[in-house]
């Protein structure tokens, strides 16, 4: 038998995670992480309404799994798709104003086979540099040319503007590929100057050029209503992606748009034909969680999230502390876990080298007070 060498895998050198083993709840406090028994402030959620242990998305989620059981039971086009599915997609296209919706397992599932599907050798693809990983890899399994994938610098739209000059009458159409908020800075894309590029360079390409905007982060936490991107700067994107797992407190992920193009990726999207959809009670406490954003109880959260932020010198909910060495970055790190505060070091690979940082994240749920007591300890 050959000798298994799976103990000489290389490993990066940072700790492993906490383990959280319940939640605390108090009046006057955020709900706080248990970790070995002790009660920690958490700054490291995507929960940024603070919605995923709202009364009304529990009971839902209860009410659908009681309904339609604990799983969708299938993928979708043999008998996995419900009712409750259906309502969902459409309560996603009504909430961005778009014809219809598909849903994924998640928003990385989203990007990896939509952006792959979308994809051919007539296609030119164009991706800011610090774009996702699941843009990255979705562009990777495309299986394109050098020629037909091609980057252009961090929010460089000069930058872009040559790309898509030299090659015009090389290709069929173009995808201009950006996140909405970009994840590791909390920076913001300026989607109206992208969008008048889209539309500038859109009757040089034979088929058009699409603007292809993943705006996990931003859906939920920008905009007067939580509209994200599009909302806060005032242009749309012709595929957008959203996840139902960060701002609306549940699991998944999403892409809104016209019927023709939604209709096209089911029969295209890998991860959408061959792997199980949502569980019938996420997609319920999705759906409830939709509309409380959509009604004034979401309004007030969506201004205490906003009044938040502002506490933080911040136009976002994620405010990054930049040290660049990643044994300092660990040590803070550190050194706030032993003071009650959950946070989490981010280093390479996810971002490059030089680049380590703690990323503060920021929810409706959190008091003043706490925030202002992480600002004095770092």
């Amino acid at each position: 038998m050959a000798k298994n060498n799976l103990q000489n895998f290389p490993v990066l050198g940072s700790k492993p995670e906490s383990i959280i083993e319940g939640f605390s709840f108090s009046k006057n406090k955020s709900p706080q992480a248990v970790i070995s028994g002790r009660k920690y402030s958490i700054f490291n959620s995507n929960d940024y309404l603070g919605l995923r242990f709202h009364p009304k998305l529990i009971a839902a989620e209860h009410s659908g799994s009681k309904k339609y059981g604990t799983g969708p039971g299938a993928v979708r086009f043999i008998s996995g798709t419900l009712s409750v599915h259906h309502k969902l997609e459409q309560s996603l296209a009504e909430f961005h104003k778009r014809q219809d919706a598909i849903i994924f397992s998640s928003a990385f599932a989203a990007n990896f086979s939509s952006i792959s599907a979308l994809a051919n050798d007539q296609v030119l693809i164009v991706s800011d540099e610090l774009n996702h990983r699941s843009i990255i890899d979705g562009i990777r399994v495309s299986n394109l040319d050098q020629q037909n994938r091609q980057i252009y610098r961090h929010l460089d739209f000069n930058h872009l503007s040559q790309i898509l000059t030299q090659n015009i009458g090389k290709f069929q159409r173009c995808l201009i590929i950006s996140d909405g908020v970009f994840s590791m800075l909390g920076e913001i894309v300026d989607l109206s100057k992208l969008r008048q590029i889209t539309d500038q360079f859109d009757s040089q390409y034979p088929q058009g050029v699409l603007l292809y905007i993943d705006d996990a982060h931003g859906i939920g936490v920008m905009g007067d209503t939580g509209r994200g991107t599009e909302e806060y700067c005032g242009a749309t994107a012709d595929i957008l992606v959203g996840t139902l797992g960060k701002a609306f407190g549940c699991d998944g992920g999403y892409i809104v748009g016209d019927r023709q193009l939604i209709t096209y990726l089911r029969e295209k999207a890998a991860s959408y034909i061959y792997s199980n959809n949502l569980s019938p009670g996420t997609a319920s406490a999705a759906i409830a969680s939709i509309n409380l954003v959509s009604s004034p109880a979401g309004k007030r959260l969506l201004t205490k999230l906003h009044q938040n932020i502002k506490l933080l010198n911040s136009t976002h909910a994620i405010k990054p502390v930049v040290l660049g060495d990643p044994e300092k970055t660990l040590a803070l790190k550190q050194k706030l876990f032993d003071r009650g505060m959950l946070v989490t070091a981010i280093n390479y690979p996810v971002v490059p080298k030089g680049r380590d940082e703690i990323r503060i994240q920021i929810s409706a749920s959190h008091t003043a007070a706490e925030i202002k007591s992480l600002l004095t300890l770092i």
